[in-house]
């Protein structure tokens, strides 16, 4: 795993995406909540941007039903597109949401076990490469983007990465947390061993305050593992739990993600993204900051 010349590299992602959503109730009821947007484009979408712009080809979505939004915000739209033509109107703003043919792939979770299960649902397509997840829920911006990071990593040291980031002790139990080893004298000191994992710990268990931050990169042997995975926290799947297994058999680090984090699984987190992104556009900063002005003044 250390010789550059026969690592494999990382060509496909998966995206579990058959939650339902159940804390954005109603606004979910008929839409995923990987279709909400930020501003003016879907968290999927941030999402799918992350990958391509890490060198990701191919899109695995794990979804269940009623999603089909989800496929459909990535196809051709014939009648849309030919009606902004007819209008004059450019169409450089559906460019993102094309996906070329056999670069997307859905998969169904036909039972919510979990997001071990979930990845395990996409284990014939991922085969036997090398692939990176993205749980869309977690919003990551920076420049570059927190899986570019993670493949920049990956081709140093190879084997699995996880993203990490670091929060009050009070929060480690909401999330799986990491162990963690030396750090290693690259990328500027980003990149640390990880000896171990544990999801959801009690905060006096937790071994750190470094939790895994919803983007990874695993070694196609995790699909073995999940196959007789039991049950863990929360009665589910966890792919923590089985990553830990394949910790002292693989190289396993965690790459510290330099970028903000925003988690649209909560309703605080989506509105503090809205918010933030709002911000920071040309097209509607100044109006945006009077009116957060106007409003808490």
């Amino acid at each position: 795993m250390t010789d550059k010349t026969v690592r494999k590299p990382i060509r496909k992602a998966v995206f579990p995406v058959a939650g339902l959503g159940t804390r954005f109730l109603p606004a979910t009821k008929a839409i995923p909540k990987e279709m909400l947007p930020i501003i003016d484009r879907p968290l999927i979408q941030y999402a799918v941007d992350e990958a391509r712009e890490a060198g990701i080809e191919q899109m695995i979505f794990v979804t269940g039903r009623g999603k089909t939004s989800i496929v459909e915000h990535f196809d051709v739209a014939y009648e849309l597109e030919a009606t902004m033509r007819d209008r004059a109107k450019t169409l450089d703003v559906l460019e993102p949401t094309r996906l070329k043919p056999g670069n997307l792939v859905t998969v169904r979770q036909q039972v919510p076990l979990g997001l071990g299960h979930a990845i395990w649902c996409a284990r014939g397509i991922v085969g036997d490469e090398p692939f990176a997840i993205f749980l869309p829920d977690e919003l990551m911006i920076g420049e570059p983007g927190c899986m570019k990071q993670m493949v920049e990593a990956y081709n140093e040291v190879g084997g699995n990465l996880i993203s990490v980031l670091e929060v009050p002790e009070d929060e480690v139990s909401s999330y799986g947390v990491i162990a963690p080893g030396k750090t290693l004298d690259i990328m500027g000191g980003a990149l640390t061993e990880v000896t171990g994992l544990v999801e959801k710990p009690r905060r006096e268990e937790a071994p750190s305050n470094l939790i895994i931050s919803g983007r990874y990169i695993l070694q196609p042997e995790v699909m073995r593992t999940l196959e007789g995975q039991e049950k863990g926290a929360g009665g589910e799947i966890q792919l923590t739990d089985a990553m830990a297994k394949m910790i002292g058999t693989q190289p396993f680090h965690a790459v510290t993600f330099a970028g903000r984090r925003f988690d649209c699984g909560s309703k605080i987190g989506f509105v503090e993204a809205t918010l933030a992104l709002a911000l920071e556009r040309p097209d509607m900063a100044d109006e945006v900051r009077a009116m957060v002005k106007r409003l808490v003044g």
